[in-house]
Protein backbone atom coordinates (compact mmCIF):
# COMPACT_ATOMS: atom_id res chain seq x y z
CA UNK A 1 0.00 0.00 0.00
CA UNK A 2 1.68 3.51 -1.26
CA UNK A 3 0.81 6.34 1.37
CA UNK A 4 0.45 9.96 -0.51
CA UNK A 5 0.63 13.43 1.12
CA UNK A 6 -1.99 15.95 0.58
CA UNK A 7 -1.90 19.21 0.96
CA UNK A 8 -4.45 21.43 2.99
CA UNK A 9 -5.17 24.58 1.68
CA UNK A 10 -5.71 25.80 -2.05
CA UNK A 11 -4.23 22.63 -3.83
CA UNK A 12 -6.39 20.15 -2.04
CA UNK A 13 -9.68 20.45 -4.23
CA UNK A 14 -7.24 19.42 -7.28
CA UNK A 15 -5.01 17.04 -5.42
CA UNK A 16 -8.10 14.89 -4.54
CA UNK A 17 -9.55 15.21 -8.19
CA UNK A 18 -6.39 14.15 -9.66
CA UNK A 19 -6.36 11.11 -7.59
CA UNK A 20 -9.74 10.61 -8.76
CA UNK A 21 -9.39 10.05 -11.99
CA UNK A 22 -6.31 7.20 -11.45
CA UNK A 23 -9.09 5.08 -9.21
CA UNK A 24 -8.03 6.49 -5.67
CA UNK A 25 -10.85 8.44 -3.49
CA UNK A 26 -9.71 10.65 -0.72
CA UNK A 27 -12.72 12.57 -1.18
CA UNK A 28 -12.91 12.26 2.72
CA UNK A 29 -10.88 14.55 3.40
CA UNK A 30 -13.24 17.14 1.84
CA UNK A 31 -16.47 16.33 4.45
CA UNK A 32 -16.53 18.87 6.35
CA UNK A 33 -17.73 16.62 9.88
CA UNK A 34 -14.80 14.87 9.31
CA UNK A 35 -11.51 15.23 10.91
CA UNK A 36 -8.97 12.63 10.14
CA UNK A 37 -5.66 13.38 9.46
CA UNK A 38 -4.65 9.40 7.73
CA UNK A 39 -7.60 8.32 5.79
CA UNK A 40 -7.47 4.64 3.56
CA UNK A 41 -8.92 4.71 0.06
CA UNK A 42 -12.17 2.70 0.19
CA UNK A 43 -10.30 -0.30 -2.51
CA UNK A 44 -7.82 -0.34 0.31
CA UNK A 45 -4.96 0.57 -2.08
CA UNK A 46 -3.74 3.49 -0.82
CA UNK A 47 -3.54 5.64 2.34
CA UNK A 48 -3.25 9.37 2.46
CA UNK A 49 -2.27 12.05 4.76
CA UNK A 50 -3.46 15.62 5.38
CA UNK A 51 -0.82 17.95 6.16
CA UNK A 52 0.51 21.51 5.58
CA UNK A 53 1.53 22.23 2.16
CA UNK A 54 5.27 23.18 3.54
CA UNK A 55 5.14 19.75 5.08
CA UNK A 56 4.33 17.89 2.83
CA UNK A 57 8.03 17.16 0.92
CA UNK A 58 9.11 16.56 4.80
CA UNK A 59 6.84 13.46 4.86
CA UNK A 60 8.08 12.34 1.75
CA UNK A 61 11.78 13.04 2.07
CA UNK A 62 11.36 11.29 5.35
CA UNK A 63 9.90 8.36 4.18
CA UNK A 64 6.21 8.23 5.78
CA UNK A 65 4.70 9.03 2.50
CA UNK A 66 5.62 7.64 -1.13
CA UNK A 67 3.97 10.18 -3.07
CA UNK A 68 2.82 14.24 -2.59
CA UNK A 69 1.66 16.99 -4.16
CA UNK A 70 2.96 20.12 -3.59
CA UNK A 71 3.45 23.72 -4.93
CA UNK A 72 6.53 24.51 -6.88
CA UNK A 73 6.67 27.54 -4.57
CA UNK A 74 7.31 25.35 -1.33
CA UNK A 75 10.24 23.14 -3.27
CA UNK A 76 12.07 26.37 -4.21
CA UNK A 77 12.09 27.19 -0.49
CA UNK A 78 13.00 24.29 0.78
CA UNK A 79 15.33 22.34 -1.31
CA UNK A 80 14.23 18.70 -0.39
CA UNK A 81 15.64 15.89 -1.02
CA UNK A 82 12.61 14.53 -3.30
CA UNK A 83 12.13 13.25 -6.55
CA UNK A 84 10.46 16.14 -9.09
CA UNK A 85 8.15 13.63 -11.27
CA UNK A 86 5.91 16.12 -12.66
CA UNK A 87 4.37 19.36 -13.18
CA UNK A 88 0.56 18.60 -13.20
CA UNK A 89 -0.80 21.95 -14.38
CA UNK A 90 -3.14 23.42 -11.69
CA UNK A 91 -2.83 25.92 -8.71
CA UNK A 92 -1.39 28.58 -10.95
CA UNK A 93 0.35 31.41 -9.34
CA UNK A 94 3.55 33.19 -9.00
CA UNK A 95 6.21 34.52 -6.53
CA UNK A 96 6.17 38.47 -6.75
CA UNK A 97 7.91 41.46 -4.95
CA UNK A 98 5.36 43.57 -4.28
CA UNK A 99 5.32 47.55 -2.80
CA UNK A 100 2.84 50.30 -2.18
CA UNK A 101 1.13 51.60 -4.79
CA UNK A 102 1.91 54.82 -3.94
CA UNK A 103 5.83 54.25 -3.53
CA UNK A 104 8.05 55.65 -6.02
CA UNK A 105 9.56 51.56 -6.77
CA UNK A 106 8.72 50.53 -10.26
CA UNK A 107 11.22 47.38 -10.01
CA UNK A 108 13.54 45.73 -8.10
CA UNK A 109 16.52 47.24 -8.43
CA UNK A 110 15.03 50.88 -7.20
CA UNK A 111 14.51 49.57 -3.88
CA UNK A 112 17.01 50.77 -1.67
CA UNK A 113 20.74 49.57 -0.65
CA UNK A 114 20.14 47.65 2.92
CA UNK A 115 15.85 48.57 2.58
CA UNK A 116 13.74 46.15 4.12
CA UNK A 117 11.59 43.41 2.17
CA UNK A 118 9.38 41.35 4.52
CA UNK A 119 8.82 37.56 3.16
CA UNK A 120 7.74 33.99 4.59
CA UNK A 121 10.01 32.87 1.51
CA UNK A 122 12.93 33.57 2.96
CA UNK A 123 15.46 31.63 0.78
CA UNK A 124 13.55 32.49 -2.88
CA UNK A 125 13.73 36.23 -1.46
CA UNK A 126 17.40 35.97 -0.87
CA UNK A 127 18.33 34.68 -3.60
CA UNK A 128 16.42 36.78 -5.73
CA UNK A 129 18.04 39.66 -4.16
CA UNK A 130 21.63 37.85 -4.52
CA UNK A 131 21.41 37.08 -8.06
CA UNK A 132 20.30 41.36 -8.28
CA UNK A 133 23.29 42.09 -6.13
CA UNK A 134 21.41 44.21 -4.34
CA UNK A 135 21.61 43.68 -0.67
CA UNK A 136 18.24 44.05 1.47
CA UNK A 137 17.42 42.79 4.68
CA UNK A 138 14.94 39.93 4.76
CA UNK A 139 12.62 40.20 7.39
CA UNK A 140 11.04 36.91 8.49
CA UNK A 141 7.14 37.29 8.44
CA UNK A 142 4.74 34.54 8.94
CA UNK A 143 1.39 36.36 8.82
CA UNK A 144 0.17 39.12 6.55
CA UNK A 145 3.47 40.41 5.16
CA UNK A 146 1.21 42.90 3.37
CA UNK A 147 1.94 44.58 6.81
CA UNK A 148 4.77 44.79 5.71
CA UNK A 149 4.84 48.35 3.68
CA UNK A 150 1.65 49.18 4.99
CA UNK A 151 3.41 49.81 8.65
CA UNK A 152 6.60 51.36 7.26
CA UNK A 153 8.32 48.35 8.47
CA UNK A 154 9.67 47.25 5.16
CA UNK A 155 10.04 48.81 1.87
CA UNK A 156 8.37 45.97 0.01
CA UNK A 157 7.61 42.03 0.18
CA UNK A 158 7.81 38.79 -1.71
CA UNK A 159 5.11 36.83 -1.67
CA UNK A 160 2.90 34.52 -3.61
CA UNK A 161 0.40 35.95 -5.58
CA UNK A 162 -2.72 34.44 -7.15
CA UNK A 163 -5.41 36.85 -8.25
CA UNK A 164 -3.54 39.80 -6.47
CA UNK A 165 -6.72 40.99 -4.88
CA UNK A 166 -5.20 40.58 -1.45
CA UNK A 167 -2.72 42.79 -2.88
CA UNK A 168 -4.93 45.46 -4.40
CA UNK A 169 -7.10 45.83 -1.49
CA UNK A 170 -4.20 46.50 1.06
CA UNK A 171 -2.60 49.51 -1.89
CA UNK A 172 0.04 47.22 -3.22
CA UNK A 173 1.31 46.38 -6.61
CA UNK A 174 3.17 44.05 -8.00
CA UNK A 175 6.65 45.00 -9.73
CA UNK A 176 8.61 42.00 -10.70
CA UNK A 177 7.86 38.00 -10.45
CA UNK A 178 10.67 35.69 -9.48
CA UNK A 179 9.10 32.64 -10.20
CA UNK A 180 5.63 30.72 -11.67
CA UNK A 181 4.59 28.37 -9.28
CA UNK A 182 1.92 25.30 -10.40
CA UNK A 183 1.26 21.40 -8.34
CA UNK A 184 4.47 19.08 -8.87
CA UNK A 185 4.00 15.55 -7.96
CA UNK A 186 7.05 14.21 -6.11
CA UNK A 187 8.42 11.06 -4.84
CA UNK A 188 10.61 9.23 -2.08
CA UNK A 189 13.57 8.85 -3.86
CA UNK A 190 14.61 5.73 -3.10
CA UNK A 191 10.95 4.08 -3.01
CA UNK A 192 10.86 5.72 -6.94
CA UNK A 193 14.18 3.96 -7.74
CA UNK A 194 12.68 0.48 -6.29
CA UNK A 195 9.23 0.96 -7.72
CA UNK A 196 8.07 0.26 -4.37
CA UNK A 197 4.67 -1.32 -3.55
CA UNK A 198 4.43 -0.17 -7.69
CA UNK A 199 4.91 2.94 -7.31
CA UNK A 200 5.59 3.10 -10.95
CA UNK A 201 2.15 2.41 -12.35
CA UNK A 202 0.81 5.20 -9.76
CA UNK A 203 3.34 7.67 -11.29
CA UNK A 204 2.22 6.98 -14.80
CA UNK A 205 -1.20 6.64 -14.47
CA UNK A 206 -0.83 10.46 -13.03
CA UNK A 207 1.57 11.56 -15.71
CA UNK A 208 -1.21 10.28 -18.74
CA UNK A 209 -4.07 12.03 -16.96
CA UNK A 210 -2.03 15.16 -16.62
CA UNK A 211 -1.08 14.52 -20.84
CA UNK A 212 -5.29 14.41 -21.35
CA UNK A 213 -6.26 17.17 -19.17
CA UNK A 214 -3.81 19.53 -20.72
Amino acid sequence: MITVALPKGALLNGSIRLFQSVGLDFSAFLESSNRQLQITDPTDTAKALLVRAQDVPVYVEYGQAQLGIVGYDVLREKNPQVAHLADLGFGDCRMSVAVKESSSYRSALELPLYGRVASKYVHCAREYFDALDLPVEIVPLYGSVELGPITGMSEAIVDLVSTGRTLRENGLVEIEVLFESTARLIAHPLNYRLDANGLHQWIERVRSTVITMA
